[in-house]
């Protein structure tokens, strides 16, 4: 019965998967209709931490989104690349992964490809070089970046271990930063240079082509609002609150002294809040201090693009996470005895489970949220787990994912593409080599802390 069930798992994922946005929602809300009322099976807790999480965090970068704080930072990183159009193919992809790392969402990239790929075609360097890191910089600096849903979600994970935030970013962040300067010097000198690769020099014999590499795309640098500056101000209080409530517990409330205490969603058995709480209150409450002190509109926030992404990712983490979940513990004790003789003897092959669901969900904070709590139930170690993290960001293998069309799209020179076997597209090795490169660094991490 188990691979039946697992069968309409998997039907759902890839079914999901092929609609994109929220259909790995939907997909995954039929799977639990099949197994609640054809399989009889008992359904799981649905991930409302993740969700809530989710939605806060997202919201708020949404709010300095509207108030043009987005789009401050934006400015600021196309300035440096400018700068520096000789190291496009180092700057590229460390720029996006500190601005990933700091707005929790890898949305900001659609801003910066254009910048990357005009500077490279400009200086005649490889646009792919860049353009292939810079993608594969965003998704890992989800990984490190303390108010990402990912992260949050492991978070909540680890509290278990008695590990906080801290000891999450002090291996996430050096590993994942190791990795992607790895994955840079991997693609510095790949594939023909410019000048001779021949789809380029084909499409230069069209007279309006070759005049358009030469028009340039910076306008006169803009004047941003004080607003605009203040909702990035802000922002980075959000963060370093985030930071310091998951690191140093003692600064949090405690109510196990409280007359009749009861644990509840919020507030632990420990009678400490929960961090996802800490994460939602503390988010949600900087998103009104946006709003309020920029003189920014509740609605305008609403209508950002940021906001949209936010329930799209929301929705299909519903379904597909509370599928997986419900799956998971209708046939733990199977998995158990199946797979933990060989993840005892072998840790190392979690990490490929991970690498590979993240390929198909699509999803880091999914990927986290359906499987770690497995790892745990297995008996790997919470520290082990930490090191392994950095699979979730696997969702480079399939060239559907919007950031790797956006680079595609970008490139005008043609030389960042998906290949004829589809799976050999621009971004498939450098990934591979930051995700090795990233697992490594963080195994031997954390062994040193």
């Amino acid at each position: 019965m188990m691979w039946l069930e697992f069968a309409v798992v998997a039907v759902a994922i890839y079914l999901g998967a092929r609609m994109g946005g929220i259909g790995l929602g939907v997909t995954g809300m039929l799977g639990m209709l099949i197994f609640t009322l054809g399989f009889g099976l008992k359904p799981a807790d649905p991930p409302l931490e993740v969700m809530l999480i989710i939605l806060s965090v997202v919201t708020t970068a949404a709010a300095m989104q509207a108030a043009g704080g987005m789009d401050y930072l934006v400015s600021v990183a196309a300035k440096l690349l400018r700068s520096k159009p000789n190291q496009i193919t180092l700057l590229g992809p460390l720029v996006v992964y500190i601005f990933t790392m700091f707005a929790g969402t890898a949305h900001i990239i659609y801003s910066l490809l254009p910048v990357i790929s005009e500077v490279a075609t400009k200086k005649r360097i490889r646009p792919e070089r860049s353009l292939s890191m810079a993608v594969i910089a965003a998704h890992f600096a989800i990984v490190a970046s303390p108010v990402s849903a990912a992260t949050a979600t492991m978070l909540t994970i680890v509290n278990d271990g008695a590990l906080g935030l801290g000891d999450i970013l002090k291996v996430s962040i050096p590993a994942t930063l190791i990795g992607v300067i790895a994955g840079i010097l991997f693609v510095m000198k790949r594939g023909k240079e410019l000048n001779d690769d021949p789809e380029f020099l084909e499409r230069l014999k069209d007279p309006e082509f070759a005049q358009s590499l030469d028009v340039s795309n910076e306008n006169e640098e803009k004047q941003y609002s004080k607003e605009a500056k203040t909702s990035v101000i802000l922002f980075t209080i959000g963060i370093i609150a985030v930071v310091l409530f998951g690191s140093v517990s003692s600064v949090l409330p405690n109510f196990a002294e409280t007359e009749g205490f009861e644990p509840n969603f919020v507030v632990g058995a420990n009678g400490k809040i929960r961090m996802a709480a800490m994460i939602e209150m503390t988010m949600l409450g900087i998103t009104g201090l946006i709003i309020l002190l920029t003189k920014t509109s509740a609605a305008k926030v609403a209508k950002a693009s940021l906001f949209n992404s936010a329930a799209t990712a929301t929705i299909a983490v519903f379904g597909v996470v509370w599928m997986s979940a419900t799956f998971m513990d209708a046939n733990r004790d199977v998995i158990e005895s199946g797979l933990g003789g060989i993840v005892t003897e072998q840790p190392w092959t979690f990490a490929i489970a991970l690498f590979i669901l993240a390929a198909l969900l699509f999803s880091q904070a999914a990927t986290t949220k359906a499987l770690m709590p497995l790892g745990v139930m297995l008996g790997i170690p919470y520290p082990m787990l930490i090191a392994f993290f950095p699979a979730v960001s696997g969702d480079f293998v399939i060239p559907g994912y919007p950031t790797l069309l956006a680079a595609i799209n970008m490139d005008r020179t043609g030389t960042t593409k998906i290949g004829k076997y589809v799976l050999n597209h621009s971004f498939m090795l450098p990934g591979l080599v930051t995700t090795v490169v990233s697992i490594v660094f963080g195994i031997l991490l954390v062994q040193i802390f």
